[in-house]
């Protein structure tokens, strides 16, 4: 399975990255990769950008070092009812919005059963195109109640090739449980690197082993294709229009 985009990475505006988005463009094209969002954390993560930077950085050229630069967030979910820390006249200018849980970012991490509502709710949120680590056990979820829900919604979950590292220790089994869900579902997904540094952009090894482990076909992967990465977009901007 070949990924055309890396739809989740860290530029050094999120305070605990290490690379510029030149960076992080000039390795995604030596990864042979077309595609990368920069996604940098949203207004209530420790350290991370002003507000200011997300108005400024719709203006950055949409292709650096040959290879098309989204520009996104990885905003938190911050209750129950799916808001975001960031405001709507922000996300309307942004290419792709990522929603999860990030401790101390404005959602103190409930039961099972909260964490499940308010996780469908971001799902449910017209915003939110991506939902980035769902299989995180600091917040645990109903993963099969999260699947059904992204399903039903036709949006995507992600697939963290970070969380099989050092980050959100203890997530591998839930990643798991999640990629045989959503195979036997039909459920999409999208397999990123959460690159912190120019140096892990495009790296998927491990995600792609779980997907492929799981039954997950190229079909269901988001970033298997720009074509399909731009469709999936398109479709979710023309139905938030009919909301509005």
């Amino acid at each position: 399975m070949l990924l055309e985009a890396d739809l989740h990475t860290h530029s050094i505006a999120s305070g605990h990255a290490f690379s510029t988005i030149k960076e992080m463009a000039g390795h995604a094209a030596k990864r042979g990769l077309k595609m990368i969002a920069v996604t940098d954390h949203g207004l209530n993560m420790p350290g991370g950008p002003h507000e200011y930077y997300f108005s400024q950085i719709v203006s950055l050229p949409g292709r650096i070092e040959g290879v098309e630069v989204f520009k996104g967030v990885e905003a938190n979910i911050i209750d129950m009812n799916g808001n975001l820390d960031m405001p709507v006249r922000l996300l309307e200018q942004l290419d792709l919005v990522l929603a999860g849980f990030h401790e101390g970012a404005g959602y103190q991490a409930g039961s099972v059963e909260q964490n499940t509502r308010a996780m469908i709710a971001a799902i449910q949120n017209p915003f939110v195109h991506i939902i980035c680590h769902p299989g995180n056990p600091e917040f645990l979820v109903d993963i099969e109640k999260v699947v059904q829900a992204a399903n039903t919604a036709g949006k995507a979950l992600e697939i963290n090739n970070n969380s099989f590292s050092f980050s959100r220790p203890g997530s591998a089994p839930r990643c798991s449980q999640m990629a045989r869900l959503a195979a036997r579902n039909g459920t999409l997904v999208a397999i990123n690197s959460d690159a912190h540094s120019c140096f892990m952009v495009g790296n998927f090894d491990r995600a792609l082993e779980v997907a492929t482990e799981a039954g997950i076909q190229p079909g269901q992967v988001l970033n298997t294709s720009l074509e399909l990465v731009r469709g999936y977009l398109l479709a979710l901007r023309q139905r938030l229009k009919k909301i509005s």
